[in-house]
């Protein structure tokens, strides 16, 4: 099992949407980068769900439920299906991250315009730490 980290503008996509529906295919990916993280996807692969933008904190977890497919609302690029798991106890938020030497590599710190990207093993168990999970 992966883990990973995706970005949502609450206000294009939001975690209260996300919980009412349950489930939603992760559509609307046009970075080459971040296009191939979804195909390195697999089914039971643990996702963060980060607010981007507004917020700009890790809000919960999810999990992947199939792996990549032509985005079926560009079907030149590729869209994942992920299943909400629960919210984080309490959201992480990026200064948070940032000043954590354990998370000093975090792609996503590193590649701030990136949403969808790999977490290690070590940054997944550092963040759920800060979320107090």
């Amino acid at each position: 099992m992966a883990y990973w980290l995706i970005r949502s503008e609450p206000s294009a996509y939001s975690w209260d949407q996300f919980v009412a529906e349950g489930r939603t295919e992760w559509t609307g990916v046009k970075n080459a980068t971040a296009a191939i993280n979804l195909r390195a996807m697999e089914p039971g692969d643990s996702l963060i769900f980060y607010h981007s933008n507004e917020g700009k904190e890790a809000v919960g977890i999810a999990r992947v439920t199939r792996a990549a497919a032509p985005d079926p609302t560009d079907p030149k690029w590729v869209s994942v299906e992920v299943e909400m798991v629960g919210p984080l106890p309490q959201p992480v938020t990026l200064a948070t991250m940032k000043a954590d030497p354990r998370l000093a590599e975090l792609r996503m710190i590193r590649q701030s315009r990136l949403s969808v990207s790999p977490v290690t093993d070590a940054e997944w168990a550092a963040i759920m730490a800060l979320a107090g999970a």
